[in-house]
């Protein structure tokens, strides 16, 4: 069964997510007040309606109640965002994902009770950093305010070793939940598994230790 989705506000970011959804088959409902944007995505989403999202009745009768998800991604408007997200809350929708623009909007949603507040322009700028910082780093996700998740390639003074002779947990604090080799991918790897080129390591930790991993990554470059 197609889960459905909600797409308020079609700037970039909520351009990206409609397009994404849709190209993964799911059924999107987008709604924006801009007639050049709904006819821009009038042939990539399922349904696109031309609305104000703060009208509790307009939502109502577009059916927004049945709607699995809804995503806020209203640009520069933030007494719209909050507003709408309001009138999701009342109407009882349970997942609602919305991009805050600083972090007074986020703490205004995290009252209204948002499933996720996200920092698109922040997220993105961190993970671009990290990806500077060092050409090992080839993907950054913040699980928390102060845990993340790495992939990592195994750099050269990892090549032939095995896990345990690198001692990333005892040296740096961080945990190898996985790593990848081309299409495979080995969950919960043994101590005794050695990287080869190409290898990704999967790993996860706190901040501060993930920062130290990525020095000695640099080092080893």
């Amino acid at each position: 069964m197609k889960r459905e989705f909600a797409v308020i506000g079609l700037g970039r970011f909520g351009g990206s997510i409609c397009r994404e959804l849709s190209m993964e088959g799911m059924e999107v409902l987008v709604i924006d007040k801009d007639e050049d944007k709904i006819n821009e995505f009038k042939n990539i989403a399922s349904h696109a309606v031309i609305a104000d999202s703060t009208d509790e009745a307009t939502l109502k009768e577009l059916g927004i109640k049945n709607i699995d998800h809804v995503i806020v991604a209203i640009g520069d408007n933030i007494q719209a965002s909050i507003l709408t997200t309001v009138v999701l809350s009342e109407l009882g929708i349970k997942t609602i994902t919305v991009k805050a623009q600083n972090d007074y909007h986020e703490k205004i949603l995290r009252k209204i009770g948002v499933s996720r507040v996200v920092h698109p322009e922040r997220d993105m700028g961190k993970r671009i950093a990290h990806n500077i910082i060092s050409n090992n780093i080839l993907d950054y996700l913040e699980l928390s305010d102060d845990h993340s998740i790495v992939e990592v390639k195994a750099g050269k003074k990892m090549l032939g070793k095995s896990l345990i002779d690198l001692d990333i947990r005892a040296r740096f604090g961080c945990n190898v939940v996985a790593i990848k080799q081309g299409k495979d991918i080995n969950v919960s790897p043994s101590a005794e598994d050695t990287l080869e080129e190409d290898d990704v390591l999967i790993v996860i930790g706190a901040d501060r230790d993930i920062s130290r991993f990525e020095k000695y990554l640099v080092i080893d470059d």
